[in-house]
């Protein structure tokens, strides 16, 4: 199983020093990708600027977008002229995540109907396949990919896995799925693929609860993640109990999920500081 990290991008004030530096380490360390995350009405960094960023700076490691919220991109040319500038900056590298979103302030922000989110996402599926293919107008650059950059979804809902069937490769795991959400949504996304013909099988990657390693690391959960996940109300106290603040509790998730039948886990942070990025390797090391 492999191991992902987040970038620091949600974390409001982050310096762009910080995030560049923060990609570079997560490189030599060995993570085998760098995840960026979408959320509008926050204090945090777009999600594909987050990604080029990373990708502008870094030379080898996958930098993945999990998830943007597709429904918000209403512009789907530029979207997609977008999208296709991220992966021929990162050589191929760049892996798009797509999700149809859950915080309704998200849509208000963006005057688009949270309840026709489902049709504008598959609009959304349809219309960049055919400017990324060539069936559509030309709008470049020209994706690595014939048909476009790699995607995974994230969601639980049937039209998630019969769009993960037809234009995926992988589906990924909220936070509160855990490792019996792991092996119910593999499940579920292995059949769409098998009733969609299509060759192999599709990657699993789930998101852990976040980290904050070191001495300061529960003032960080108590001060970032409570405020991120307050929509979720008494929520957001079960996210901040459930934060990985010792090495013993990373590694106990690695194991959890690898045994899950997990491909890949992402590890986000709840911290700025890139020092967290050898933190993180120092505890999945043992060391």
């Amino acid at each position: 199983m492999e191991i992902a990290i987040g970038m620091p991008g949600m974390i409001p004030g982050v310096s762009s020093k910080t995030m560049r530096e923060w990609a570079q380490r997560a490189e030599a360390r060995g993570f085998s990708s760098l995840i960026v995350d979408d959320r509008l009405v926050w204090g945090g960094y777009d999600i594909l600027i987050s990604a080029a960023a990373a990708a502008a700076v870094t030379e080898r490691i996958r930098i993945t977008a999990a998830v943007v919220l597709g429904p918000l991109r209403t512009n789907v040319a530029e979207f997609a002229k977008q999208v296709a500038s991220i992966d021929r900056i990162s050589d191929g590298r760049f892996v798009l995540g797509l999700g149809v979103g859950s915080r309704e302030d998200d849509f208000l922000a963006s005057a688009v109907d949270f309840h026709s989110r489902g049709r504008l996402m598959d609009a959304l599926l349809e219309r960049t396949h055919a400017i990324w293919s060539g069936t559509a107008e030309p709008i470049g650059p020209a994706p690595t990919l014939p048909a476009g950059p790699r995607m995974i979804f994230g969601g639980s809902s049937d039209a998630t896995f019969r769009r993960l069937a037809r234009y995926g490769t992988g589906w990924v795991c909220a936070t509160s799925g855990g490792p019996s959400g792991v092996r119910e949504g593999a499940a579920r996304a292995r059949d769409a693929w098998k009733d969609e013909d299509r060759e192999g099988s599709p990657r699993i990657l789930a998101l852990t609860p976040r980290f904050a390693l070191g001495a300061n690391g529960q003032d960080a959960v108590d001060g970032y993640l409570r405020a991120y996940n307050a929509y979720r109300g008494d929520g957001a106290n079960q996210r901040a109990a459930t934060a990985l603040v010792r090495p013993e509790l990373v590694r106990e998730q690695i194991a959890l999920f690898e045994e899950a039948g997990c491909d890949e886990l992402v590890i986000n942070p709840c911290v700025a500081d890139p020092d967290q990025v050898d933190l993180l390797a120092d505890a999945i090391a043992g060391s």
